[in-house]
């Protein structure tokens, strides 16, 4: 009985070890159903029940295996980035901690430079951090005390006045180089001094409270951005062609904490405006160029006359600007020696939406180290960018700004700057469509111009003109705008005609003084009319009061863009002058919707040469003097006066530039100012008379 019994223990023990055998069969897939649900899950990584049906009958596999198999490989993927991630902080905090030890390896061996002596305490720098900190609090807290008391009692005028922190101006931190240092002349512009000498990037010391309140502010501001870009009526009212402006009603009603700013300031003004388009470069390239601060200068020089990232919050480690997000410094201008620039620091912050879709949003920050003088606050604005699949992008621009009128808007540019042509988003636009064209042409071959007699021989030669030209035309932008780079000293304000006269010191050969006057006037003719008047060397005659009446030709030729007006042309003048034959005219002119230039610098012979041979043009001496034409927007009287037709009347600005002396030292004298005076009164004249304007349009 007892070896039956156990008998009966062993084959029972062997049917349940077959059992278990059998449960822990698994099922291998097979290489080529491995590869279909890879391609699948790289496709969508959450399948739905109807695309897991389909795969199973494919794959002959069960929908439960289906459905075990897309959860493990999510899982395997979240863990492979979260070892990425880790290892990249990893590398971050060595590198924090390496430094850090450092540091206080050189604090321990630092010496007095005073009294020879060591520190005497190592840990001296976190206690000036805590008392910071503690002075910070402290300083709050007064502020809000007073804030309560002055509604009472008015304002606490016998406390003792705070140490603040020493503020920076923003046009003190475009400063890249020496003050200049000229004898201004009698009744120059007082109120223009000279900048201290700062370093070109300042030492930004941000907390990590800082940064958190920094992204918190961005990402709140991104959020918003979004839902003015994919929102229509009765968020925003169409007006004319398809510019649209904010409802500010049903904006309040929407974001409500933004209806508080200012309170009751009568003297407050915001635009609103949105505008889309379509350009001309992928959204990729298109995201590069706009969070990079020179790129961005570089594409919009009508309209950013300075721009500087002072600080990178936080950077993409997935190797593009996704999550990117910088402080940064941007001063606007209109160029018109009539019309102040507005100055924001403020937040840039780049998202990727979903695939192929990006979007990239400016907010001002309201930074206690710097002060803007124009008093301009940007509200979340910027741009939706949507990849289309034809190597053109889709943008959507918003811009959103509250402006503090601290004198009123002149009276020439008052329609034009508050019906948001000036700084609105139909401007950036515009111009960001040409300025992509242009970008175009860059690349395309040489034979695509139109060279009327072989001088431009190869690619590189035509790229070297453009680069030439490029830097032309942004050097006429920043002369005869209002902006608070360090580049010029202004030598005289508005005079009784409104010229604006500057100067600043070569970097090329030859080095010497270089002297800008700028000035504004209307006419009662259609911007488009103006620019073919100015553009063509047929009529050139009329208006170059330095051409003496002389005919030009045409020999190059670099088309621009679609329009016929965007090119970069070689101008020859017919001079008796035998010594003038050698100097040459290179002219860009370019038109949008929201207005034209055309710009032109003198050039001799032998640096057009080594342009055209493909060689580097960044130290061939210019001086570029050219036209700024703009809508004026609405002068619905004094149209009807003049009986304007085909677009309404224009704001010119002109501005010349002329080198003084040779000598960097040299000191500017009477003589200086009236021939440049004279000149663009002249010029401005001629203007007029050829035309048949009045003299007092």
């Amino acid at each position: 009985m007892k070896m039956e019994f156990l008998g009966d223990s062993q084959n029972h023990d062997s049917s349940e070890m077959d059992k278990r055998k059998k449960k822990k069969r698994f099922h291998r897939h097979t290489p080529h159903q491995i590869q279909r649900l890879e391609s699948t899950f790289n496709e969508c990584q959450h399948p739905d029940e109807k695309q897991r049906l389909q795969l199973s009958r494919e794959l002959g596999l069960a929908p439960r295996q289906i459905k075990f198999w897309f959860q493990n490989r999510r899982t395997q993927k979240k863990a492979q980035h979260e070892r990425a991630d880790n290892c990249a902080l990893k590398e971050e905090n060595d590198k924090i901690r390496c430094e850090n030890i450092a540091i206080r390896e050189a604090i321990k061996h630092a010496i007095c430079p005073n009294c020879g002596d060591s520190p005497v305490n190592e840990d001296s720098y976190f206690d000036e951090q805590k008392l910071r900190i503690e002075n910070a609090q402290l300083r709050q807290e007064l502020e809000r005390v007073s804030s309560i008391a002055a509604k009472f009692i008015g304002p606490l005028a016998h406390l003792p006045p705070i140490l603040n922190p020493m503020h920076i101006s923003p046009s003190e931190l475009f400063h890249s180089g020496p003050s200049l240092d000229f004898d201004l002349l009698p009744g120059s512009c007082s109120s223009m001094a000279t900048v201290p000498n700062l370093p070109s990037q300042p030492n930004l010391v941000l907390s990590d409270i800082d940064k958190s309140l920094m992204t918190s502010i961005a990402v709140t501001a991104m959020e918003e951005l979004l839902r003015l870009t994919q929102t229509n009526e009765p968020l925003w009212i169409k007006t004319d062609g398809c510019r649209e402006i904010l409802n500010l009603e049903s904006y309040e009603n929407i974001f409500s904490r933004s209806s508080s700013r200012g309170g009751k300031n009568h003297n407050l003004r915001k635009e609103a405006s949105r505008f889309s388009g379509v350009v001309f470069t992928n959204a990729m390239t298109l995201v590069d160029m706009l969070m990079d601060s020179v790129k961005s200068a570089e594409l919009f020089p009508s309209i950013v006359a300075t721009s500087k990232t002072l600080a990178v919050i936080s950077s993409s480690l997935r190797g593009n600007r996704a999550d990117a997000l910088h402080l940064m410094l941007e001063e606007l201008q209109v160029l018109s020696p009539l019309v102040p620039t507005r100055e924001f620091c403020g937040l840039r912050y780049c998202q990727q939406i979903q695939h192929g879709t990006w979007a990239i949003v400016n907010v001002s920050y309201e930074f206690p180290q710097f002060i803007s003088h124009s008093r301009s606050y940007r509200y979340p604005s910027g741009c939706l960018i949507q990849d289309m699949s034809n190597g053109y992008s889709k943008v959507i621009w918003v811009e959103h700004v509250d402006t503090e009128e601290q004198e009123p808007v002149h009276e020439m540019f008052k329609d034009n700057v508050r019906q948001g042509l000036a700084f609105g988003a139909e401007r950036w636009i515009a111009t960001l469509q040409r300025m992509c064209e242009r970008f175009k042409t860059l690349l395309e071959p040489a034979t695509s111009s139109r060279d009327l007699k072989g001088v431009i021989p190869s690619l590189e030669g035509k790229r070297s003109i453009m680069r030439l030209s490029q830097r032309m035309v942004s050097n006429f932008c920043l002369s005869v705008g209002t902006s608070n780079n360090n580049r010029s000293t202004v030598i005289s304000g508005l005079d009784e005609f409104g010229i604006r006269v500057t100067s600043y010191k070569s970097q090329h050969e030859p080095n010497g003084m270089v002297l800008c006057a700028a000035t504004s006037f209307w006419l009662p003719i259609s911007p488009q009319n103006v620019f073919n008047f100015l553009k063509d060397e047929r009529t050139r005659p009329q208006w170059d009061v330095l051409s003496n009446g002389n005919s030009v030709q045409e020999v190059a030729h670099i088309a621009n863009g679609s329009h016929p007006g965007n090119c970069i042309s070689v101008l020859r003048g017919f001079n008796a002058s035998s010594s003038q034959n050698n100097m040459l005219i290179l002219q860009e002119s370019c038109v949008d919707s929201s207005g034209s230039l055309v710009v032109y610098t003198p050039v001799d012979l032998p640096a057009l040469n080594m342009a055209m041979s493909g060689q580097d043009t960044s130290y061939v001496p210019i001086l570029p003097s050219g036209f700024a034409v703009s809508p004026d927007g609405t002068r619905n009287n004094q149209l009807a006066e003049h009986k304007v037709e085909g677009g309404g009347g224009s704001l010119i600005t002109v501005g010349f530039q002329i080198m003084v002396s040779s000598l960097q030292s040299a000191k500017l004298n009477v003589e200086s100012m009236e021939t440049v005076n004279n000149l663009i009164s002249t010029t401005v004249q001629q203007i007029k008379t050829t035309l048949n304007c009045p003299s007092t349009a």
